[in-house]
Protein backbone atom coordinates (compact mmCIF):
# COMPACT_ATOMS: atom_id res chain seq x y z
CA UNK A 1 0.00 0.00 0.00
CA UNK A 2 1.34 3.09 -1.32
CA UNK A 3 1.68 6.36 1.41
CA UNK A 4 -0.95 8.45 -0.61
CA UNK A 5 -3.09 5.22 0.03
CA UNK A 6 -2.42 5.08 3.67
CA UNK A 7 -3.31 8.24 4.25
CA UNK A 8 -6.61 8.24 2.45
CA UNK A 9 -7.28 4.71 4.47
CA UNK A 10 -6.48 6.06 7.90
CA UNK A 11 -8.53 9.72 6.25
CA UNK A 12 -11.69 7.98 5.97
CA UNK A 13 -11.36 5.75 9.19
CA UNK A 14 -10.67 8.83 11.08
CA UNK A 15 -13.90 11.32 9.49
CA UNK A 16 -15.48 7.94 10.37
CA UNK A 17 -14.53 8.59 13.84
CA UNK A 18 -15.12 11.96 13.89
CA UNK A 19 -18.89 11.84 12.75
CA UNK A 20 -19.46 9.32 15.96
CA UNK A 21 -17.53 11.27 18.30
CA UNK A 22 -14.10 12.24 17.43
CA UNK A 23 -11.83 13.40 20.32
CA UNK A 24 -14.28 13.52 23.25
CA UNK A 25 -18.11 12.63 23.33
CA UNK A 26 -19.57 10.04 24.33
CA UNK A 27 -17.76 6.60 25.24
CA UNK A 28 -21.02 4.63 23.07
CA UNK A 29 -19.95 6.74 20.24
CA UNK A 30 -15.97 5.87 20.03
CA UNK A 31 -14.65 2.94 17.83
CA UNK A 32 -15.37 -0.57 19.11
CA UNK A 33 -11.74 -1.29 19.67
CA UNK A 34 -11.46 2.39 21.83
CA UNK A 35 -15.12 2.22 23.65
CA UNK A 36 -13.19 -1.61 25.25
CA UNK A 37 -10.05 0.34 26.20
CA UNK A 38 -12.02 2.98 27.51
CA UNK A 39 -14.22 0.72 29.40
CA UNK A 40 -11.38 -1.19 31.03
CA UNK A 41 -9.70 1.97 32.11
CA UNK A 42 -12.51 2.91 33.58
CA UNK A 43 -13.77 5.95 31.83
CA UNK A 44 -16.71 7.50 32.92
CA UNK A 45 -17.44 11.02 31.11
CA UNK A 46 -15.01 11.83 28.13
CA UNK A 47 -17.04 14.90 27.16
CA UNK A 48 -15.55 17.02 29.97
CA UNK A 49 -12.06 16.27 28.72
CA UNK A 50 -12.20 17.48 24.51
CA UNK A 51 -10.32 19.40 23.19
CA UNK A 52 -10.85 23.30 23.05
CA UNK A 53 -9.12 24.87 20.14
CA UNK A 54 -11.02 28.33 19.98
CA UNK A 55 -12.02 30.88 22.35
CA UNK A 56 -9.39 32.75 24.63
CA UNK A 57 -5.82 31.36 24.68
CA UNK A 58 -6.42 31.04 28.42
CA UNK A 59 -9.22 28.88 28.03
CA UNK A 60 -8.00 26.43 25.19
CA UNK A 61 -6.20 23.17 25.60
CA UNK A 62 -5.38 20.58 22.96
CA UNK A 63 -2.39 18.05 22.05
CA UNK A 64 -1.63 14.50 23.04
CA UNK A 65 -1.86 13.43 26.93
CA UNK A 66 -0.98 10.31 28.40
CA UNK A 67 -3.27 7.40 28.47
CA UNK A 68 -5.03 9.14 25.32
CA UNK A 69 -6.79 6.57 22.73
CA UNK A 70 -4.92 7.08 19.51
CA UNK A 71 -4.26 5.56 15.99
CA UNK A 72 -0.98 6.01 14.38
CA UNK A 73 -0.12 5.76 10.87
CA UNK A 74 2.97 3.81 9.77
CA UNK A 75 5.38 4.52 6.70
CA UNK A 76 4.29 1.25 4.49
CA UNK A 77 8.23 1.09 3.71
CA UNK A 78 8.60 0.30 7.76
CA UNK A 79 6.29 -2.71 7.30
CA UNK A 80 5.33 -5.76 6.24
CA UNK A 81 3.94 -6.02 2.98
CA UNK A 82 -0.10 -6.56 3.50
CA UNK A 83 0.56 -5.38 6.59
CA UNK A 84 -2.45 -3.18 8.22
CA UNK A 85 -0.42 0.08 8.35
CA UNK A 86 -2.81 1.76 11.31
CA UNK A 87 -2.16 0.86 15.05
CA UNK A 88 -4.58 1.65 17.50
CA UNK A 89 -4.62 1.76 21.58
CA UNK A 90 -3.56 3.72 23.92
CA UNK A 91 -0.57 5.77 24.63
CA UNK A 92 1.40 4.79 27.56
CA UNK A 93 4.46 7.35 27.36
CA UNK A 94 6.20 9.46 24.54
CA UNK A 95 10.18 9.48 24.81
CA UNK A 96 12.85 11.58 22.23
CA UNK A 97 12.63 8.32 19.68
CA UNK A 98 9.38 6.45 20.42
CA UNK A 99 6.17 6.62 21.28
CA UNK A 100 4.45 3.70 23.56
CA UNK A 101 0.71 2.46 23.67
CA UNK A 102 -1.09 -0.20 24.89
CA UNK A 103 -2.47 -1.38 21.45
CA UNK A 104 -6.05 -3.01 21.07
CA UNK A 105 -5.23 -5.93 21.49
CA UNK A 106 -3.57 -5.50 24.90
CA UNK A 107 0.28 -5.52 24.01
CA UNK A 108 2.61 -2.79 24.82
CA UNK A 109 3.89 -2.01 21.67
CA UNK A 110 7.43 0.90 21.22
CA UNK A 111 6.68 2.46 18.26
CA UNK A 112 10.10 4.62 16.60
CA UNK A 113 8.93 8.40 15.79
CA UNK A 114 10.68 7.85 12.06
CA UNK A 115 8.18 5.75 11.38
CA UNK A 116 5.00 7.15 12.20
CA UNK A 117 3.30 9.43 9.52
CA UNK A 118 0.14 10.30 11.48
CA UNK A 119 -1.01 10.57 14.91
CA UNK A 120 -4.77 10.66 15.03
CA UNK A 121 -6.72 11.76 18.94
CA UNK A 122 -9.57 9.51 19.12
CA UNK A 123 -10.39 10.18 22.45
CA UNK A 124 -9.02 11.41 25.63
CA UNK A 125 -9.09 9.57 29.13
CA UNK A 126 -7.44 12.56 30.96
CA UNK A 127 -7.84 15.82 32.01
CA UNK A 128 -5.44 18.21 30.48
CA UNK A 129 -2.28 18.17 32.37
CA UNK A 130 -2.60 21.50 34.68
CA UNK A 131 -5.72 20.30 35.43
CA UNK A 132 -5.09 16.31 36.41
CA UNK A 133 -4.82 16.60 40.03
CA UNK A 134 -3.90 12.94 40.19
CA UNK A 135 -1.16 13.41 37.55
CA UNK A 136 0.23 16.26 39.13
CA UNK A 137 0.37 14.11 42.56
CA UNK A 138 1.94 11.57 41.36
CA UNK A 139 5.16 13.73 39.72
CA UNK A 140 5.11 14.67 43.23
CA UNK A 141 5.91 11.74 44.56
CA UNK A 142 7.67 10.61 41.82
CA UNK A 143 10.49 13.29 42.48
CA UNK A 144 10.57 13.08 46.05
CA UNK A 145 10.86 9.23 45.05
CA UNK A 146 13.83 9.54 42.95
CA UNK A 147 15.80 12.23 44.79
CA UNK A 148 15.64 9.80 47.68
CA UNK A 149 16.88 6.81 45.54
CA UNK A 150 19.39 9.48 44.45
CA UNK A 151 20.93 10.30 48.41
CA UNK A 152 20.54 6.21 48.77
CA UNK A 153 23.08 5.96 46.10
CA UNK A 154 25.63 8.65 47.02
CA UNK A 155 25.86 6.78 51.13
CA UNK A 156 26.55 3.50 49.45
CA UNK A 157 29.30 5.01 47.10
CA UNK A 158 32.82 5.01 47.75
CA UNK A 159 33.25 6.26 50.90
CA UNK A 160 29.51 7.85 51.06
CA UNK A 161 31.57 11.48 49.40
CA UNK A 162 29.62 12.76 46.20
CA UNK A 163 33.22 13.37 44.46
CA UNK A 164 33.54 9.17 43.58
CA UNK A 165 32.60 9.93 39.70
CA UNK A 166 35.59 12.65 40.14
CA UNK A 167 39.47 11.31 38.60
CA UNK A 168 42.30 11.69 40.70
Amino acid sequence: MTLLKQRAFLGKVTREYMVEGGSGGKIEKLPDWARDLAKKYGAQDIEKIEDVFFGPLIDRRSGLRKDDLIELLIDSRAIPNNSDPTIQGMLIATTRNSVELLDKDGKFRSIARDVIVEVRVISHLRPPYIEDDELLTFEKEDIRRRSNIHEQAERQSDGGSDDSHLWG
